[in-house]
């Protein structure tokens, strides 16, 4: 399996200087990538990546970015999954870079931990009922995020450093969609999730999620995914006996992110939990 990375040092955020570095080789001893990593290079610490594995059928490209402690500290590390929205689809990372964690990060902003934000494809337009065949790249779709599932196990085999009790997701408006989708089909493997602007209505059976702690976050002025849709999977999580906060922006609309990437209590809600004992594999 062949994967092409390009760095980005955000503290050369203005020069925007990306550069081409080098390929990476994967010795895969399964049929499902756990195996060791070989490579060229380490990834560097402070620096966001771009990963372009050769498996399209398994894997979606992908930002990597590793913390300036991460040479320094030696510790596994916790992995925050960032899922981003609609606009976002397609075959150029640059625009996942437009927003939310990576658009943080590349503008000089460094965490403590892991950051992985994969692009889901655009082929076409779910407004489209007459496509053949029909579109299926969504963060609402399972495959969709089961290929970013993949890409986060991806991670944890090529590092060998991802603390597996700490891996959390967020994302927004298709990409807070996809958060209660992607906990929904690997419920085992989150410690807390955070989506904005979305809903989790399309699968009515909360009780396989409650060991997750959620952190909600939607404006009560959002026109495109309304806020009474994430209000009902709140609660229905909530009756299912979920730990789960709720944070309402009065008079905000859809945007609903930038103020919520810009709260450091965000972060440091997520990385206070840990993956709960009972529900390890």
């Amino acid at each position: 399996m062949l994967l092409l990375l390009e760095f980005f040092d955000p503290g050369d955020a203005h020069a925007m200087n990306f550069r081409r570095v080098l390929f990476l080789k994967l010795v895969v001893a399964a049929i499902f990538i756990v195996s060791p990593v070989v490579h060229a290079e380490e990834p560097a610490a402070g620096r966001m990546v771009k990963v372009f594995p050769d498996d399209k059928k398994r894997f979606f490209p992908y930002w990597l970015y590793l913390p300036t402690e991460y040479d320094a500290n030696k510790d596994h590390l916790p992995v925050v999954l960032f899922l981003h929205g609609l606009g976002e689809r397609g075959d150029n990372l640059n625009r996942v870079a437009a927003i939310g964690l990576p658009r943080l990060i590349k503008n000089g902003k460094h965490f403590s931990f892991i950051m992985v934000a994969p692009q889901c494809p655009n082929d076409g337009s779910f407004r489209d009922n007459n496509a053949t065949p029909a579109p299926r790249e969504f963060w609402w779709m399972p495959g969709s995020v089961d290929k970013a599932k993949n890409v986060v196990d991806q991670v944890k085999a090529m590092l060998g450093r991802v603390d597996e009790d700490r891996v959390y997701v967020t994302g927004l408006s298709m990409g807070g969609f996809g958060t209660y989708n992607i906990v929904n089909r690997h419920p085992r493997v989150f410690a807390a999730a955070a989506p904005i602007c979305g809903h989790g209505n399309s699968w009515p059976d909360k009780s396989k999620v409650t060991h997750i702690p959620f952190w909600a976050f939607h404006g009560d002025n959002d026109n495109v995914v309304k806020l009474v849709d994430q209000q009902k999977t709140v609660d229905a999580l909530k009756a299912a006996g979920a730990n789960v906060k709720f944070t309402i922006y009065p008079g905000a609309g859809h945007n609903s992110w930038s103020k919520t990437y810009a709260n450091s209590k965000l972060y440091e809600w997520l990385l206070s939990h840990k993956r709960k004992a009972h529900h390890v594999r």
